[in-house]
C-alpha cells in the first residue's frame, strides 16, 4: 500500500516523469539583470495562447500595468522603483553585462547622483517540482507533462478552486465568467513540436532563457559568480535549490534583491506537506473515538 506521504514528498515528478517515454525536463531561467521591461513576453503569450485582454490601466504606482499573474495574466512583468545606492555595480554593471536603462540623475548638494533605479522581472507560473495544485485536484485537470511542466486541461476543470489557494505563490485563478482556472503551460503545445515557449522567443535580451533544467541552472550559477565577482552583492537565485520548500522550481530567477522585493515569497512551502500528518491525525482520534463508543456500550449492564 502506497503512503500518501510519499505520493507527496518522494521523487516528484518521478525521474522518468512517469512516462515510458521521458524528456528532459524542461523549464525558464529568468535573469532579472537583463530584463528591459519591454513587455514583449506578456504580448506573445497572450497572442499564442489566446489569453483574453484585461484592462491596461496604469496603476499609477509605477509602469506596471498589469499588476499580478492572474487567469488573463500568465506572463507579468513587474517595475520596481528604488532609490537606492549602487556601490561597486555602478561602475561594473556593464562589464557584468546588464543593461544601461539611462536612469535620470539627480542631484544631492553639489554631488550629481544616479542612484535611482528599475528592477524588472517577468514573473510566471513556477512549475513546481513538489506542486500542491496537483495534489488537491479532484478531478485530474492538472497533470504532470512529459516534460516536467504542469499544465490545467480546461476541458475537465469544475471549477472548484481548491488550487487556487493551495499554489505557494498565488499563480492560480479563475475567471469570473466561467469559474474555471488557468495559468501558464510553458507552451506545452509547442514543446511537443520541438520549439520554445513563445515568451523566450520574443524575448530580446535573452532575459527568458528556456531549455534543460539541469542545464539552465548551471548556467544560473555562472551568471550569479559574474555578477558577484563584478560587484553586484545583492545578486541572488530564487527557486533554482531542489531542497527548497517546493523541492526546487522549473521556473526560477536571478534577482538583485531580496524575493519580497519582486512580490515572491522569501521561504515558500508546499501547502500539502502536513497533509499525511493531518490524516494520520485524523484516523487516530476516529479510532479513539470509536474505541470509546465501543467501550461504552459493551460496559453497561443488561
Amino acid at each position: 500500500m502506497t503512503d500518501l506521504r510519499d505520493l507527496l514528498t518522494s521523487d516528484d515528478p518521478p525521474a522518468t516523469g512517469g512516462y515510458p517515454d521521458s524528456e528532459p525536463r524542461k523549464g525558464f531561467f529568468t535573469d532579472t539583470s537583463v530584463c528591459i521591461g519591454c513587455k514583449a513576453c506578456e504580448v506573445a503569450c497572450k497572442e499564442w495562447n489566446a489569453v483574453p485582454e484585461k484592462d491596461l490601466d496604469l496603476t499609477g504606482m509605477s509602469y506596471d500595468n498589469t499588476g499580478g499573474l492572474g487567469a488573463d495574466t500568465w506572463r507579468h512583468v513587474a517595475f520596481i522603483e528604488q532609490r537606492k545606492p549602487l556601490g561597486a555595480q555602478e561602475s561594473t554593471a556593464t562589464s557584468a553585462g546588464t543593461v544601461d536603462l539611462g536612469m535620470p540623475t539627480f542631484t544631492d548638494g553639489d554631488v550629481d547622483r544616479s542612484e535611482f533605479r528599475w528592477l524588472m522581472s517577468s514573473d510566471v507560473c513556477k512549475h513546481c517540482t513538489h506542486a500542491a495544485c496537483l495534489d488537491v485536484c479532484p478531478t485530474g485537470a492538472l497533470f504532470r507533462t512529459e516534460f516536467g511542466t504542469v499544465v490545467v486541461q480546461e476541458d475537465i476543470c469544475n471549477g472548484c478552486g481548491y488550487c487556487v489557494p493551495a499554489c505557494p505563490y498565488g499563480v492560480i485563478d479563475q475567471r469570473p465568467d466561467d469559474g474555471r482556472v488557468w495559468k501558464c503551460t510553458l507552451c506545452y503545445d509547442r514543446l511537443g513540436a520541438g520549439q520554445e515557449p513563445a515568451c523566450a522567443k520574443a524575448c530580446p535580451t535573452d532575459s527568458i532563457q528556456f531549455g534543460d533544467l539541469d542545464e539552465l541552472r548551471e548556467r544560473a550559477d555562472a551568471r550569479l559568480a559574474q555578477l558577484q565577482d563584478a560587484g553586484v552583492a545583492d545578486a541572488r537565485l530564487y527557486g533554482e535549490d531542489p531542497d527548497d520548500g517546493v523541492g526546487g522550481t522549473g521556473a526560477f530567477f536571478l534577482l538583485l534583491d531580496e524575493p519580497e522585493v519582486y512580490g515572491l515569497p522569501p521561504d515558500p512551502v508546499v501547502t500539502t506537506r502536513d497533509l499525511p500528518a493531518m490524516w494520520r491525525r485524523a484516523a487516530l482520534a476516529a479510532v479513539t473515538l470509536l474505541g470509546g463508543l465501543a467501550a461504552t456500550f459493551l460496559g453497561r449492564k443488561p
